[in-house]
């Protein structure tokens, strides 16, 4: 009965990705079923979740998994990676006899690097288990109620997400979490785990579980306790380099590499025990190729979905606000839904331009009363970054992930590994810095095969940046905005053809500025988070490393310009001075006396 139940649903998922044209370079050309997964469980995912195919990299790894090996798994952003691991791991300890129980304690680790994530994750494996109700996900996170969390592990939680400084803490204090039962460990977006400085937190995980390999700092009592579960390690990573590589090197026993084809390089170092995979084509036999060590010195090549679209905006820097703001009504008046992300630098940035984006009255007219005019962009607007409080951060991530026409404004909290939904814009209003974060940014968009587009904002003294991602395969192409700006929508009736010398001088960037400017002066609270941007911006401009502090050199902006692109008439040092008068008045209020320098330099 088995048999005849899987031969009908490879027939009918076949039907349904011909009737849907399923994209091949995105898409594998079998189905879950082929891949080894139980009918039932296929069934669920394509009726109950919308995956009709596994994508290229989910046909790869999915067979390697349920083999039992440790893999390392490097893909394009947005390609399902999530489901790479859930899948197979879901479909090995649902035909587990006898069955799991709460008791039995936890059989499965995610570790994932941010909450956000945390949450994305475990909503998507309570969809997946929903035909295997005694199979029971967790998470535990930073921001949650520990004692909550405690009872949760005491009562058993099969299948954990967590992030690691939150699980080290219960591994260390909460006695009745129960792990001995443990099989597989996975580290999603492991490289993000490792850039925000869990190294140290994962090594003691790794010796608190008694996962460590190569070191003598696993005793003899953990390694025979671990001998006697066989345990998997999965870790999974949209970019590779040296950090990623010794996580690799000390959690992975001989592990298979899986997503690189011969076109991609890496800066990985690689033990002769790492093998590699190539991408299966149509042709393939399926059977698995190993390759010798991967290059050790080399620049990564970044690859990206065809088809996104990814442009540059070249703008003076006294204009930018300006320029983002057109740009975002022109992607909002356009017809059917629109869902925009905007990265900035900093959590002040992203409270300011909020504010202003949501307050913002606009009319032609500068003498009309204020309460006849309208808000300048009419949408959904929500904002996400690390200085919110949690519930802030949950409640704003879940809002804009059910909206189908928002904008999100954010900091780099949102740009790994998250999935929003027909996400159809990303604009970098602040430069990523490293290619990686250029892509990880971008990865929010173009997802399985939709298409997309991405916006870099870039002045001109930055232009070289574009050679930094050139290095790494990636290309952009110029935006037209004369094109932008000589459109109906921003003069009414009348509409100008004129060619101007320079973007700065054209009349509807003069008008909008001034009336941005005029808004901003005559609002306490806006002048306020003004200023707090402009300083935080400049600081964290001059944090770029390396060879992009070439690029991003603070001495090649005139601060005048930069104060413009907040909405500020004051000029930066006037700007600088009031806040450290309100910082001398802060400490002569707690009784501390005169602020250091140091202090009086940081709020610059």
């Amino acid at each position: 009965m088995i048999e005849i139940h899987r031969d009908r649903l490879e027939k009918r998922e076949k039907k349904t990705m011909e009737n849907k044209g399923v994209d091949q370079g995105i898409f594998a050309s079998c189905t879950f079923v082929d891949l080894g997964l139980h009918p039932s469980l296929c069934e669920h995912l394509k009726d109950k979740m919308g995956f009709v195919a596994p994508t290229q990299i989910q046909a790869q790894a999915i067979p390697v998994i349920l083999s039992g090996k440790d893999a390392l798994v490097n893909a394009v952003t947005g390609t399902g990676k999530t489901i790479v691991y859930l899948a197979p791991i879901v479909n090995l300890l649902q035909k587990r006899v006898p069955r799991v129980e709460r008791s039995d304690g936890t059989f499965v680790l995610v570790l994932v690097p941010t909450r956000e994530l945390c949450m994305q994750v475990h909503e998507i494996l309570q969809k997946l288990l929903r035909r295997f109700i005694w199979i029971v996900p967790g998470f535990i996170m930073g921001g949650e109620n520990r004692t909550k969390e405690k009872a949760r592990l005491r009562k058993g939680i099969s299948i954990l997400i967590a992030t690691p400084g939150r699980l080290l803490d219960h591994l260390k204090h909460t006695s009745s979490f129960i792990y001995t039962n443990l099989q597989w460990i996975v580290y999603d977006e492991a490289d993000r785990i490792l850039e925000l400085g869990y190294g140290k937190a994962i090594e003691e995980i790794l010796d608190f579980l008694g996962s460590r390999q190569n070191s003598a700092v696993v005793g003899e009592n953990e390694r025979t306790k671990r001998n006697k579960i066989s345990r998997q390690t999965l870790l999974l990573s949209a970019t590779l380099n040296e950090k990623v590589n010794h996580l690799a090197n000390i959690s992975l026993q001989n592990p298979v590499m899986i997503g690189l084809d011969d076109n991609k390089v890496s800066c990985i170092t690689t033990s002769t025990s790492v093998k590699r995979l190539l991408l299966l084509d149509s042709d393939s036999d399926g059977k698995l190729e190993n390759l010798g060590p991967l290059p050790s010195e080399a620049t990564e090549n970044y690859i990206l979905p065809s088809q996104l679209i990814q442009r540059y905006v070249k703008v003076s820097c006294g204009s930018r606000m300006v320029l983002l703001l057109s740009i975002i009504k022109s992607l909002f008046e356009k017809a059917g839904s629109q869902k925009i992300v905007v990265f900035l630098s900093t959590c002040d940035a992203v409270d300011f331009h909020f504010f202003l984006l949501k307050e913002f009255k606009w009319s032609a007219n500068p003498h009309q009363e204020m309460d006849l005019r309208s808000t300048f962009i009419t949408c959904n607007a929500f904002r996400l970054h690390g200085n919110m409080a949690h519930e802030d951060r949950r409640t704003a991530f879940q809002d804009f992930k059910n909206e189908k026409s928002a904008m999100l404004l954010c900091t780099d909290v949102a740009a790994r590994g998250l999935d929003f939904p027909k996400v159809t814009c990303i604009i970098q209003y602040d430069s990523p810095g490293e290619a990686s974060e250029y892509v990880h940014r971008v990865g929010r968009t173009a997802r399985l095969g939709e298409k997309g587009e991405a916006l870099l904002f870039l002045q001109p003294v930055e232009i070289d940046y574009l050679h930094e991602l050139k290095k790494h395969g990636v290309s952009l192409t110029e935006y037209p905005l004369q094109m932008l700006l000589d459109k109906p929508l921003f003069y009414g009736q009348k509409q100008h053809h004129q060619k101007f010398l320079s973007l700065d001088t054209h009349p509807w960037i003069i008008l909008l500025q001034k009336a941005l400017e005029s808004f901003v002066f005559s609002e306490p609270k806006m002048k306020q988070l003004a200023k707090n941007a402009f300083c935080t911006w400049v600081r964290a401009y001059t944090a770029h490393r390396g060879e992009l502090k070439k690029i991003f050199m603070l001495k090649k902006l005139h601060l005048g310009h930069v104060a413009r692109s907040f909405g500020l008439k004051d000029q930066p040092s006037l700007v600088s001075k009031s806040l450290q008068k309100q910082v001398k008045k802060r400490q002569k209020g707690q009784g501390k006396g005169k602020p250091s320098k140091r202090r009086q330099l940081s709020a610059i």
